[in-house]
């Protein structure tokens, strides 16, 4: 099989196409010839070494796929050889092969292609873990994502409005406003033209949002928690500023506020095939209802990876950046076992 190797460094010092073997799906596990894979921010972190994948998972970049099952651990359940699936993976996603734990993988949405089904994973396990269970979202209540023209942030703005709320959103150009106001922003504000706390306010007329989605850290950590309204809810998803600041505790109490996060990699297995669960029985009917689709910006050759990155890394894309991983064909190797 042919997968995207890498050191730690920059995209074009360290990551190679290379040839190896199949992996080998484990009990509970799903081997699958991968069609298209996400490229996330984490992977950007992972390659410069900064993420190390959790023992046991795979050392590749690459956390979801959608492909086709073409071979089954012991115990694997529900799914059989032939079956397209999307998934979310611990590692490995960069690559014509990937294994998976069978409970993280969902079926194709109806009306998704297979290039829309692999931008899902990442983004939908995130936003509803933490919009939803962590910040409790409710319908009548108003939520601010940054970065809502990120993967992350076209899914939580989708869902933040079929679930009857109304979303703010910060971006980092007129055009990216203008895209996630057709996503379904009530109002998108470009922080790097104007003050975003104080449009907050304005529009919220000072009572300030109920639930905040945020990847950046840093010194919107204290801004967080002013636009906070009382019992509001703060979920912090990444670091793209320093994850140590410093803030003036006295907000939380004052205004009964929450203060939360999480991240899906050190998630167990059960937890995160709890989310897939809810996504599938909750989220899933919402596609062919128009109510989300998936938004890819882009899509580079498995070999071209570095490029994918480059993009990543210049924050000009608006939705997905995707890998397409297949240039075999996946009943090849349907009834041989991987090794």
């Amino acid at each position: 099989m042919n997968f995207i190797d890498h050191g730690a460094g920059g995209p074009a010092a360290c990551m190679q196409l290379k040839e190896g073997s199949l992996p080998r799906p484990a009990s509970g596990e799903v081997l699958i010839a991968v069609a298209y894979a996400g490229v996330n921010r984490a992977d950007l972190l992972q390659r410069a070494g900064k993420y190390p994948p959790p023992i046991g998972a795979s050392p590749l970049i690459g956390l979801e796929v959608a492909g086709t099952v073409v071979a089954l651990g012991k115990d694997a359940q529900r799914w059989q050889v032939g079956d397209e699936v999307c998934a979310l993976t611990a590692g490995g996603g960069y690559s014509q092969y990937c294994v998976a734990p069978a409970e993280h993988c969902l079926p194709i949405p109806d009306g998704c292609s297979l290039a829309e089904a692999a931008s899902l994973p990442e983004s939908y396990f995130t936003v509803w873990t933490n919009i939803f269970e962590r910040g409790r979202l409710q319908a009548g209540e108003s939520l601010l994502v940054h970065g809502g023209s990120s993967g992350i942030g076209v899914t939580a703005i989708q869902l933040a409005r079929a679930a009857g709320a109304t979303v703010l959103t910060t971006v980092g150009s007129a055009t990216k406003v203008k895209a996630v106001t057709a996503l379904g922003a009530d109002i998108a504000i470009d922080y790097r033209e104007e003050d975003w706390v104080a449009k907050v306010d304005e529009f919220t007329a000072g009572k300030g949002v109920d639930c905040i989605l945020d990847m950046v850290g840093g010194s919107y950590v204290a801004k967080n928690l002013q636009c906070l309204a009382v019992e509001g809810r703060l979920v912090q998803i990444g670091f793209m500023q320093p994850s140590r600041v410093e803030i003036d505790c006295r907000v939380i109490v004052v205004k009964r506020l929450t203060f939360t996060g999480s991240a899906l990699r050190p998630m167990s297995i059960r937890e995160k095939a709890a989310i897939a669960h809810r996504l599938e029985s909750d989220v899933w009917p919402l596609f062919p209802a128009g109510k989300t689709r998936a938004v890819i910006h882009a899509t580079f050759p498995l070999a071209d990876a570095r490029l994918a990155h480059d993009l990543m890394e210049a924050s000009t894309h608006i939705g997905k950046i995707l890998l397409q991983c297949a240039d075999v064909e996946p009943a090849a190797i349907g009834d041989r076992q991987p090794g």
